[in-house]
């Protein structure tokens, strides 16, 4: 099976009631381990490069290695997806390499330059004249928080009233929307958080009411929720533990991510989660290993980690296992 687009994919999981995994990958390690995970438990996935991870890595190899992981599991359904792509140049650049989804992500700019961009990116991503189709998300309302290149010192969001003219006049395939997720492992200030009885911060909660009203406003379309990591508490516990400094560090209740998955959401992305098992398995290695020089020693202890949250997530929180 070629790398396949979100379309048929996203029709699938709103008409099954569960969620897509999106995963953002730029070394071999975590490409590996997202993929191991996705075809052992007959999972489809989304493999997402960021603008950072696409110069980090270089695009070439991060496309090769994607499609070395097609080989290893044909009967995989896996979309390459551009995640915040910030220009139509840098989502043409990707479609004309072979990405089959690409968003653009202009919802920092006015709404009408929002619309506009979007509706232009569309155009060339939807014209199978030069390409086969590729599908595009884009967002309305914006994420706080910092993750790669994004950056939004203040959240705002989704506005309902706006969603159907924006679906109807841009074309895109997928809408991300703002409902109280938020990029980095540093989602919420301890100000916005309360204590449970263990002293344990618990974030505000999702404002699923805001969600359901866009359903209603574009029902059957959809819906991505972005920075919806949960923050996996006994990674932060290692990594500080082990040297890091990660106090008070704090996800979304994943009980919350799996109502949303019950709604119109049909694809989640897991920012922070992997990147987390990764240095926790790393920091713990060399405190266990101080005389371990060889990447392949504590990488492959990283994949190991990042595997295991991959098929949490899968099984836990998105309800995709089996779904392939």
């Amino acid at each position: 099976m070629p790398l396949v687009n979100t379309k048929e994919m996203f029709k699938k999981a709103y008409d099954g009631g569960y969620a897509v995994g999106a995963f953002n990958v730029n070394n071999m390690e975590i490409v590996q381990a997202i993929t191991e995970a996705a075809g052992e438990l007959h999972s489809p996935v989304i493999l997402q490069v960021s603008k950072g991870a696409r110069a980090y890595a270089n695009s070439k190899f991060l496309i090769h290695m994607v499609k070395a992981a097609l080989e290893n599991y044909p009967d995989l359904p896996i979309a390459l997806h551009l995640d915040h792509g910030d220009s139509f140049e840098l989502c043409k650049a990707c479609i004309d390499d072979g990405f089959t989804s690409v968003m653009i992500d202009y919802s920092g700019h006015p709404y009408e330059e929002n619309v506009e961009v979007t509706r232009k990116v569309c155009e060339y991503a939807h014209d199978t004249s030069k390409h086969p189709y590729v599908t595009v998300e884009a967002e309305l309302g914006t994420l706080a928080g910092v993750e790669d290149e994004v950056s939004h010192e203040h959240s705002t969001y989704t506005d309902p009233d706006q969603v159907q003219d924006f679906v109807t006049r841009t074309g895109v395939d997928s809408l991300a929307i703002a409902i109280g997720t938020s990029h980095g492992a540093y989602k919420f200030t301890k100000e916005q958080c309360t204590r449970n009885k263990d002293g344990i911060l618990v974030p505000p909660p999702l404002r699923i009411d805001i969600l359901e009203e866009i359903e209603k406003r574009i029902p059957g379309f959809p819906i991505v929720l972005h920075g919806s990591s949960s923050v996996p508490q006994e990674y932060v516990a290692i990594i500080n533990q082990h040297g890091g400094k990660m106090p008070d560090a704090v996800g979304i209740p994943e009980e919350q991510l799996r109502e949303a998955a019950r709604h119109a959401v049909c694809k989640i992305n897991i920012d922070s989660d992997l990147r987390l098992g990764m240095t926790a398995a790393i920091r713990l290695h060399f405190d266990e290993h101080p005389d371990h020089f060889d990447p392949r020693q504590y990488l492959g202890d990283g994949r190991k980690y990042v595997k295991a949250v991959v098929e949490h997530k899968i099984t836990e929180v998105l309800g995709s296992k089996d779904k392939a």
